[in-house]
């Protein structure tokens, strides 16, 4: 794909290896997967790959390697023998890859690796900043680099960062044993875009972004400041049309008759894996096991040739998981062997790209089996190798390839008993039936392939983009900021509406201790005193508590979303036709919720009910508010209610006042030629859409809104509001 900007492809390893053989350097390509999917994406133009080279060097060979590497677009990151123990075989696959595989038991928390991770994460930024501007797009990859995104947003804040987790993100279950966990979150919320696999993994992440680093999302976007960061599902994929002109080759045709002759023309099974405890091969032994057991009769007409990719095996879980595996096969091929014939070929090292894709022609059956997997790549390598549609892939639910190939047998990893049974059902499978899910199937990965897989990624990247960009233009800068005192300074009758929770002071657990602190009054006392001003405190709490509070200043308030009112110096007013009779029943629905869900309270008021659950567990409180709008919304509805939803908190009202009705009280009095609406959550929207279209109005917080402006918190409110009023000891400006 074509792509207007430059691209700055980051990841753990290069495509490239580094080697010394005989002390003379040398460079080896790299098969992997996310070297074979982003080849055509850092080889186009002056784009660029940053990587680690795959080896420690000395100081001499560092400038060789750059200049080698520097003319196919690569740049080299240098790691020594103690960043690679600490850093990529410490934390990131000692610790992350368990525990992200649901593997916690295996997990090492190491402060040591963790203050590693951290270094070799800046040195990975330190080159990106040297290297990127602003106006490139910087593509991160992985679990090994989650802190490098916040890193380089720091340096270049106007950055376009996309990052990629290519294995599954866990659930905050899990994530949350992670002693590290919040400085992970924040590396990743520096992104502009984070990627998962599978909309599990998704849900898992903003789970934990909600429940550890306290931020809410919708529509899977969390916002921060200014800053939209999206979270989305884009499943990778294979290069179809290779896999399939590879299955054309004559190299692989002469390799498939090998293989043909090898196994005796038996029905042929096949399991490529790298060697992981993640993979579930032990697993799979033992299901191949139970089906040789199961069917005496298919001994010596079927044959499992079991590939294995070497891979760490120097590390005692994986020698040891390495011996396990030898034991069960020759387990296996000592109970069932025959002469001529043995029930598993078992090989321990990586096979060319045409003797691989001779095995997926040859094969009637793929097990892909992992206990838990991103992806699984294998899946859709086989499925784009059958060019005559014939073969059946069993595959694991717990592999994200299983959220797209749903035609394949899909079974449960743990349930060995089953995955015995569905290789019999593969094995007599009819050819119709075969084909027929083999078509879909390749229909699904040719028309997702790793072209749309690229473009989806990119094109959703430069859609936050734009987002972002439409909403940096809307937050209050200081160009923004001069530009509302020179309108207030110049203008002579002026009304100002200020919600008071959120906007005016923070919220806190007890409702009740929001009382206002003394620099707060006499902000509001230096704006009321002012003779061309009309302050309107516009609230949802009670009139009690705000005449208690406000009563002594000459301002007007609004309490209750507009059930009552007051102008200065005159009696509260109650809004008419309003009913009370309704609260009990709400009230006795909601005791009912409180006796499910510990820290919720509720707030009785004049003509509404406020239930609280700022106290409750996040996710539970949500959960519960949910259940309670949706068991009253009849009864809310039938009697002229309305359940609002705020910031922890849902109120019950009448339908037939809000605050923006209640504005328009003042409105209507006429010749303003200043409007202001200042409020944090959607009870004010009412307010802002009351204003006439010039209005200043400014939403506080991170959510969506109607209003023309946003700060960031109450202090960015108070702030604002003690510029304005500097005019008092400065000339008008024009």
């Amino acid at each position: 794909m074509n792509i207007s900007k430059r691209v700055i492809i980051v990841s753990n390893r290069l495509p490239i290896k580094v080697t010394r053989k005989e002390g003379v350097l040398n460079y080896q390509k790299s098969e992997g997967g996310l070297a074979t999917a982003l080849s055509t994406i850092y080889k186009q133009g002056n784009n660029l790959w940053i990587g680690w080279a795959g080896t420690d060097v000395n100081d001499s060979e560092e400038e060789k390697i750059i200049k080698d590497l520097s003319i196919q677009n690569l740049s080299p990151v240098f790691l020594s023998s103690e960043e690679i123990n600490g850093f990529y075989e410490g934390f990131s696959n000692g610790t992350l890859w368990p525990l992200f595989h649901y593997c916690p038991t295996y997990g090492e928390y190491s402060q040591e690796y963790w203050q590693t991770y951290k270094r070799v994460n800046q040195k990975f930024a330190d080159i990106i900043i040297e290297t990127a501007t602003k106006d490139d797009i910087i593509w991160i990859h992985d679990y090994q680099l989650m802190l490098v995104p916040s890193l380089v947003r720091k340096s270049i804040p106007e950055a376009n960062i996309g990052f990629f987790q290519h294995i599954p993100f866990p659930s905050y279950e899990i994530f949350r044993l992670l002693p590290w966990r919040k400085e992970l979150l924040e590396g990743l919320l520096g992104a502009d875009i984070v990627g998962f696999h599978t909309f599990d993994d998704v849900r898992h992440f903003l789970s934990s972004v909600n429940r550890i680093s306290g931020f809410n999302n919708m529509s899977n976007k969390v916002r921060i400041e200014s800053r939209i960061i999206s979270a989305d599902a884009f499943p990778i994929s294979i290069d179809y049309k290779k896999y399939r002109a590879l299955a054309d080759n004559a190299i692989t045709k002469r390799h498939e008759q090998k293989i043909r002759q090898l196994i005796n023309n038996n029905q042929l099974i096949i399991s490529i894996d790298r060697l992981d405890y993640s993979k579930g091969i032990l697993q799979r032994l033992e299901a191949y096991q139970i089906f040789l057991q199961q069917h005496p009769e298919l001994i010596g007409r079927v044959t499992m040739m079991q590939v294995i990719v070497p891979s760490r095996d120097s590390v005692p879980k994986y020698r040891q998981l390495k011996e396990e595996i030898n034991r069960l096969v020759s387990e296996i091929n000592g109970q069932f062997s025959i002469i001529g014939w043995q029930p598993i070929q078992y090989f321990y090292r990586s096979l060319p790209i045409h003797l691989l894709s001779a095995l997926y022609k040859v094969a009637d059956v793929a097990l892909v089996t992992p206990m838990r997997d991103g992806m699984n790549l294998v899946s859709k390598e086989f499925v784009a190798s059958k060019l005559n549609r014939k073969g059946v892939l069993i595959l694991s639910e717990m592999a994200g390839s299983a959220r797209e190939l749903t035609e394949a047998i899909l079974v449960n990893p743990n349930d060995i008993w089953d995955v015995a049974n569905k290789i019999f059902l593969a094995l007599n499978m009819s050819e119709s039936d075969q084909i027929d899910r083999m078509t879909a199937m390749q229909h699904t990965v040719s028309q997702f392939d790793i072209e749309t897989w690229l473009q989806n990624f990119m094109e959703k990247l430069l859609e936050v983009k734009t987002q972002q960009k439409t909403m940096m233009t809307r937050s209050i800068n200081i160009s923004l900021r001069k530009k509302i005192s020179i309108s207030y300074f110049n203008s002579t009758n002026r009304i100002i509406f200020l919600d008071y929770d959120g906007t005016l002071v923070p919220f806190t657990d007890n409702p009740q201790q929001a009382a206002p602190d003394s620099d707060l009054i006499d902000l509001l006392s230096t704006l009321a005193h002012d003779t061309h001003n009309r302050v309107v405190l516009s609230s949802g709490r009670d009139y009690q508590t705000l005449e208690n509070w406000f009563g002594q200043l000459p301002i007007d308030i609004i309490a209750e979303h507009g059930a009552w009112y007051k102008e200065h110096g005159t009696k509260w007013c109650s809004a008419q036709n309003l009913s009370d009779t309704w609260k009990p029943e709400i009230i006795h629905i909601m005791n009912q919720y409180n006796r499910r869900t510990p820290g919720v309270s509720i707030e009785e008021k004049s003509y509404s009910v406020a239930w609280h659950f700022r106290k409750v567990v996040n996710g539970l409180g949500e959960l519960r508010a949910a259940e309670l709008v949706n068991e009253i919304k009849d009864y809310v509805s039938d009697r002229g209610l309305q359940a609002l939803q705020g910031d922890k908190v849902i109120e019950i009202k009448s339908s037939i006042v809000n605050k923006g009705s209640a504005a328009k009280r003042w409105i209507e009095q006429g010749g303003y030629d200043f409007f202001m609406a200042i409020g944090d959550d959607y009870t004010d929207e009412d307010t802002f859409n009351a204003l006439p279209p010039e209005s200043i109005t400014i939403k506080v917080g991170t959510n969506i809104s109607a209003a023309r402006y946003y700060l960031k918190s109450h202090e960015d409110v108070r702030e604002l509001l003690q510029q304005m009023q500097l005019c008092h000891s400065n000339e008008r400006i024009t």
